[in-house]
């Protein structure tokens, strides 16, 4: 990671990587000769610099956070104890942390407690058919895994999970047609009792029709993000909404020259040999 930084900032694939640990090195212990009552009050960052234990940049970074931490301990101490050192009972530091004005936990905050109401007409108004939400994929990784053949098929790939009771009472199929206020897809259904009835989700990172990679392209999915209006946001953050945007779902056939529901084909890994 350090060689990375450092080719990163032009330095190329030569420089060597300790460079790196010596200037995060020297802005901690720039801080914490700065710091009183620390044990480095008051050096030069080079005599602090030299104070420490370690083979390495990381094991030196760790000496440095020993020493300026709360115990005072450093990494010499930590290898002559192997199974670990007794620093005391926890004790008790919620009044010194807590930063309200009135000492106390606010379990209600006003932006929060301002919320209620909004909160309350929204569960009073009447439900969407159906609600969409996205999912996260193991071997998928956002879009990056999408190009390597190895990892095309099986759960990698871009379905519409629904609850089975859904499937019957809307009569789908093979393939489904999703409507939001801002967008339509078809998307293949796959059918999970996981889901909650009433909820259907599309992973992200798909979308690849027209793209140059090869493999992602014969397996392009679909964009997720044409049912979700950016117009949207959560009230308190600002972020735009992105999970339960109300939509439709009804049966569609599989779009032309396609055969989505098929499992792609993976194309095995080279064998390397010693």
């Amino acid at each position: 990671m350090a060689r990375l930084c450092l080719i990163a900032a032009g330095q190329g694939a030569d420089a060597d990587p300790a460079a790196v640990d010596e200037t995060v090195l020297g802005e901690l212990l720039g801080a914490g000769v700065q710091i009183p009552g620390s044990p480095f009050e008051g050096m030069e960052v080079a005599e602090a610099r030299a104070l420490l234990d370690g083979d390495s940049g990381p094991e030196l970074m760790l000496d440095a956070m020993l020493r300026l931490g709360p115990y005072g301990l450093s990494l010499a101490e930590l290898r002559e104890h192997p199974h670990g050192i007794d620093l005391g009972p926890l004790e008790p530091r919620l009044k010194e942390v807590l930063g309200t004005e009135s000492g106390l936990v606010r379990l209600a905050p006003a932006e929060l407690g301002g919320e209620i109401g909004r909160l309350n007409e929204r569960l009073a108004a009447p439900a969407p058919p159906m609600v969409l939400i996205g999912r996260r994929q193991l071997r998928s990784n956002n879009s990056w895994l999408h190009n390597i053949p190895s990892l095309t098929g099986g759960s990698n790939r871009c379905t519409l999970h629904i609850h089975p009771d859904d499937v019957a009472r809307l009569g789908l199929d093979t393939h489904a047609r999703i409507v939001s206020a801002t967008g339509d897809l078809v998307v293949p259904v796959e059918p999970v009792d996981r889901i909650m009835p009433g909820v259907v989700s599309l992973p992200h990172g798909w979308g690849h029709a027209g793209s140059a990679q090869r493999t992602a392209s014969l397996h392009p999915g679909v964009n997720a993000n044409a049912l979700t209006d950016d117009s949207v946001t959560d009230a308190l953050s600002g972020n735009a909404v992105f999970n339960g945007a109300p939509v439709t779902v009804a049966p569609a056939p599989a779009p032309a020259g396609t055969d989505e529901t098929a499992a792609p084909q993976r194309v095995p890994l080279p064998v390397v040999t010693a």
